[in-house]
């Protein structure tokens, strides 16, 4: 019998877990289902861009997939059994199960609300593509002096901010956040955050914790209320609850605990990468949730997979950063240079140049996703493409 592998999820990681796998593997050996809740691949990190009125290209994960060996079943994850190594699905043919040797999960994340009124019923978001397509409706309607908040000063906030203003000058956009906006960057990086958030004339309010969101605006504790008759809650993300739910073990965030090859702490049969999975990166410290992470997150899982399947030595080595980028709409963007263990370093790129480096991060993803079995073996600094070699997986 084939030994049977089902990946959960097409995000970044799970997609180019997938095509690794089947890069690494032979086809008369194994058979690789991946289940996504979508047709098409999600560009996740440019929703932002959806959301403000660009097109993003449709890319049908069946297209994707033809002639790899891969099957694609597009069915939503209801349940896992980790004991009885089970899933539970729904899709177009109704509730079915689908059995297993060995699971990659890639669930991902989506949108929280950190429990703040109002948010479920007012607030759009970024998270996921029918939330970007809602948004972008809403955006629409919206008259020339039309007001929107951001809620959330971290990297998804600020780059949906930066995007909404710089595609609709016409409106009033501002940021809110309960402590600084990009305080986290060097100070070069913050201050051309602040000069483009000054050319595109969005306001910023730091300091200001979100207490309820209203059909007008929001309430926070520090300025009193904001308003605006669009509010994008961008503040967070979490899991799915489906691993919580099983007895595979999480952490207290319910993301399923691993080792460094990215396989189940307590399920040896288990491998989970991206969001939902927490990891140890260099320096001992957890890897954070985004895009970047996810890549080497899949090349690790799937080298060391397909290097147990066939009594291969097994790849291991603690994933590093390299830099984090920002876009700040389609002219500027910063690049900030961080350490393996992701502390901000004084090397950052900024304005056009950062803006470049950024798109061919975002192009050089997705084309990862679009050629599943063309990824090179080696691994590589994920930058743009790749001319840096380096022992370790090293990630933006």
């Amino acid at each position: 019998m084939k030994h049977r592998i089902v990946v959960l999820g097409a995000g970044y990681a799970g997609a180019i877990a997938a095509g690794r796998l089947a890069k690494r593997l032979h086809r008369d050996d194994v058979e690789i289902t991946l289940v996504n809740g979508d047709a098409e691949f999600v560009e996740r990190i440019r929703l932002h861009q959806l959301a403000s009125g660009q097109d993003l290209p449709s890319r049908l994960l069946r297209d994707v997939y033809a002639g790899s060996g891969v099957r694609v079943r597009q069915a939503w994850v209801t349940a896992v059994d980790a004991d009885r190594k089970t899933v539970e699905v729904a899709g177009g043919h109704g509730a079915e199960t689908l059995d297993y040797d060995t699971l990659v999960y890639a669930l991902g994340s989506t949108g929280t609300d950190h429990g703040v009124p109002g948010v479920a019923e007012y607030a759009h978001s970024v998270a996921g593509k029918q939330d970007a397509l809602r948004l972008r409706a809403r955006l629409g309607e919206l008259a020339p002096g039309g007001t929107v908040l951001v809620a959330g000063g971290g990297l998804t906030g600020i780059e949906a901010a930066a995007e909404i203003a710089e595609a609709r000058p016409d409106l009033k956009v501002a940021i809110a956040a309960r402590d600084g906006v990009g305080d986290w960057l060097s100070d070069k990086a913050q201050r051309h955050l602040r000069d483009v958030f000054d050319r595109l004339g969005i306001t910023v309010h730091e300091r200001a914790a979100i207490t309820r969101v209203r059909a007008t605006g929001v309430d926070t504790g520090a300025v009193g209320e904001i308003q605006a008759q669009v509010t994008v809650w961008t503040a967070g993300f979490t899991v799915h609850p489906i691993a919580a739910a099983s007895t595979l073990k999480v952490s207290d965030t319910g993301r399923i605990v691993v080792d460094g090859t990215m396989r189940s702490v307590s399920h040896s049969d288990v491998y989970a990468v991206g969001d939902a999975a927490w990891a140890e990166g260099a320096g001992g410290k957890p890897l954070r949730m985004s895009c970047a992470t996810a890549t080497p997150m899949a090349w690790q899982a799937a080298d060391a997979l397909a290097a147990r399947l066939t009594g291969r030595k097994v790849p291991e080595a603690p994933i590093g950063y390299n830099a984090q980028c920002v876009s700040l709409g389609r002219r500027a963007g910063i690049l900030q240079r961080v350490t393996a263990d992701d502390q901000m370093t004084s090397s950052v790129f900024t304005g056009r140049a950062g803006a470049r480096i950024k798109e061919l991060i975002c192009a050089g993803a997705a084309w990862s996703v679009s050629h599943p079995t063309m990824m090179l073996p080696s691994r590589r600094r994920h930058l743009a493409v790749a001319v840096e070699t380096d022992p370790r997986p090293v990630t933006l």
